[in-house]
């Protein structure tokens, strides 16, 4: 039964992905002649019913907490821990509204996916070179001042049911130009959806949002360093909470 859920799982996501890519390509074009906001909203809608039909196909139930604390309209940025590949689709679905990724500049190279991070208006960030990375940040930055919302993984890489890894406080750089709230996320679970066995299972996952933190409220010496770890321990104190119920 895992091996067929598996299967089909990874043959909805990839016959999905291309079937949509057409439409997603059409309203980014769109997007260039004053229409930014009413394509964004579009996009994100089909990004959005492709993520929860994947859900659906995994058979998790999932258990969603504080989605009022989203703020509709205000810059956001919405910091999450990040134990497995199945967050990103989590947050696609949850988020209830327009939303990018900061990824590694090494999905570029991956079909399909990279077409997609750049249509939901994401950006590839290549923290080896500081001079890329300083201008993906400035981008990001008129991103967020525009209405998007980005999605940051602040411990740099998959947890894979490690933990809670410690916070890269360069990380924090994009919601400290902009003056974003961040809105801070905590995924339990998501490491036993597929990676752990590496056969999809329909383990429970919960996505708990926080009350946001205002970063422009923070002096603006060391303000990503109180960021780090004031969001850390907001998310770590979800994740224990999830873990006690």
């Amino acid at each position: 039964m895992a091996i067929l859920r598996t299967l089909l799982v990874f043959a909805l996501t990839g016959f999905t992905m291309i079937v949509f890519i057409p439409f997603g390509l059409i309203f980014y074009f769109i997007s260039f002649f004053g229409l930014k906001k009413q394509t964004a909203f579009l996009i994100y809608k089909i990004a959005q019913i492709w993520a929860c039909t994947l859900i659906k196909c995994t058979g998790c139930p999932v258990t969603v907490k504080g989605a009022g604390n989203i703020p509709r309209v205000e810059p956001i940025c919405f910091i999450s821990n990040h134990g497995s590949v199945f967050d990103t689709i989590l947050l696609l679905a949850f988020a209830g509204r327009p939303v990018g990724f900061i990824a590694k500049k090494e999905l570029i190279f991956i079909p399909f996916i990279d077409v997609w991070i750049i249509i939901l208006g994401g950006l590839f960030l290549d923290r080896k070179n500081i001079r890329k990375a300083i201008k993906t940040i400035e981008r990001g930055v008129l991103h967020i001042i525009e209405g998007y919302a980005m999605i940051i993984f602040p411990e740099g890489t998959r947890s894979r049911g490690r933990g809670l890894l410690p916070f890269h406080p360069g990380s924090f750089r994009l919601a400290a130009k902009s003056n974003a709230l961040i809105v801070p996320v905590a995924i339990s679970g998501s490491y036993d959806v597929f990676e752990k066995t590496g056969r999809v299972q329909p383990a429970p996952v919960t996505v708990q949002f926080g009350i946001p933190v205002a970063s422009s409220s923070l002096p603006v010496t060391g303000r990503r360093q109180v960021l780090s770890e004031q969001i850390h321990e907001i998310i770590e104190e979800m994740l224990n909470e999830a873990a006690s119920i």
